[in-house]
C-alpha cells in the first residue's frame, strides 16, 4: 500500500487522460499504465489512490471494453469529470502536410479526425494510445508518418505542430469516471447526484420494459442505457445504466427495488456527483 496521493491512468505521458488527471487532481501525481487493465489493478492493489477511465467521447463514443471492464471490477465510480479534447498533428522536425504518408494514433482520435484523414489522403495507423503514438514517431523520426495526439505529448516527445484543433466538430469532449477501492458516496443536500449500475434481466417477455416501468413511475431520469451480451449462446444481456439522483432519495430507493424484483442480477457501481459540464452544457 502507498500513502503517496496518486491517480492511474491507461496510456503513456502526454495522454489525455493524463491532462485530465492534471486538471480534476492537480494535487495527485499522475501514474501511467500499459493497459486499463493495469490501470484497474493499480487501483486495486493499492499502488495508486484513484484511476481515471475515459468511458465515452462525444464524437467516437463509447471506449471499448470498458462497460465489460467496470462491472468485473472491484472498484467504485466516485466522480466523472469532462475534459474537452484538443488534438493537434503532430510530426518530426522537417515533416511538412503534403509529405505525410500515416498518421498512428489511438482508434478513438483516428474516428475524431476523420476528416483531416480524408483530406490528406492519407493511411490512419491504429496506435494503444495517442500519447504513444507520439512517443513512436519521435521514436522513427520518419517525416512520412504523423501522430494525432496532444500539444503535451508534442512537447514531451519534441514533435512539431503541423496544425492544431483538427477534431472533426469543436466540443469534443470525453467523459471520465474516477474509480477508488473504497466506495464513497456525496450527500445529496450538497448537489445532483448520478449513480451507476448494471444488471441483467430475467428471461421473460417484456421484462426490460417492466423493469425500467419504476424510473418512469418515480420521476427518475435515465442519461444512459446500453446492453451488452454475456454468454456464449448470446441468449443473456446485461444492462450498464446511468441514473440521475441519489439511492437514499424514496423515489430513486423506489425505482431501484422494482428494477431488483425484475432482474437476475444488479450491482451498482457507484454514486457521485454531477459534473457542472452537464448544466452548462445542457
Amino acid at each position: 500500500m502507498t500513502s503517496k496521493k496518486n491517480i492511474a491512468f491507461q496510456g503513456e505521458p502526454g495522454a489525455y487522460s493524463h491532462l485530465a488527471c492534471n486538471e480534476a487532481y492537480p494535487e495527485f501525481e499522475p501514474v501511467p499504465c500499459e493497459s486499463f487493465d493495469d490501470a484497474f489493478a493499480a487501483v486495486s492493489d493499492g499502488s495508486a489512490s484513484l484511476a481515471m477511465i475515459p468511458i465515452e467521447n462525444s464524437l467516437g463514443g463509447r471506449v471499448a471494453d470498458m462497460h465489460h471492464l467496470l462491472p468485473e471490477s472491484s472498484l467504485y465510480i466516485i466522480n466523472e469529470h469532462f475534459h474537452p479534447v484538443q488534438h493537434c498533428l503532430l510530426a518530426p522536425a522537417g515533416a511538412t502536410l503534403e509529405g505525410l504518408k500515416k498518421i498512428e494514433s489511438h482508434t478513438q482520435a483516428l474516428a475524431q479526425c476523420r476528416g483531416l484523414i480524408r483530406e490528406l489522403g492519407v493511411e490512419a495507423v491504429h496506435s494503444a494510445d495517442t500519447a504513444g503514438a507520439a512517443r513512436d514517431v519521435a521514436e522513427r523520426g520518419d517525416p512520412a508518418v504523423g501522430a494525432i495526439a496532444s500539444k503535451l505529448a508534442g512537447e514531451i516527445y519534441s514533435l512539431q505542430t503541423l496544425r492544431t484543433r483538427i477534431e472533426d466538430r469543436l466540443g469534443n469532449t470525453t467523459r471520465f469516471v474516477v474509480m477508488s477501492r473504497a466506495r464513497t458516496e456525496p450527500d445529496p443536500r450538497n448537489g445532483p447526484c448520478m449513480t451507476s449500475l448494471v444488471f441483467q434481466v430475467r428471461s421473460i417477455p417484456a421484462s426490460l420494459y417492466k423493469a425500467l416501468g419504476g424510473f418512469a413511475t418515480n420521476g427518475i431520469n435515465i442519461t444512459k442505457l446500453e446492453s451488452y451480451i454475456v454468454d456464449a449462446s448470446f441468449t443473456v444481456a446485461q444492462f450498464y445504466a446511468e441514473i440521475e439522483g441519489h439511492p437514499s432519495d424514496p423515489h430513486v430507493a423506489h425505482a431501484i427495488e422494482e428494477l431488483q424484483f425484475f432482474c437476475a442480477k444488479l450491482k451498482i457501481l457507484g454514486t457521485y456527483p454531477q459534473h457542472p459540464f452537464r448544466t452548462t452544457n445542457s
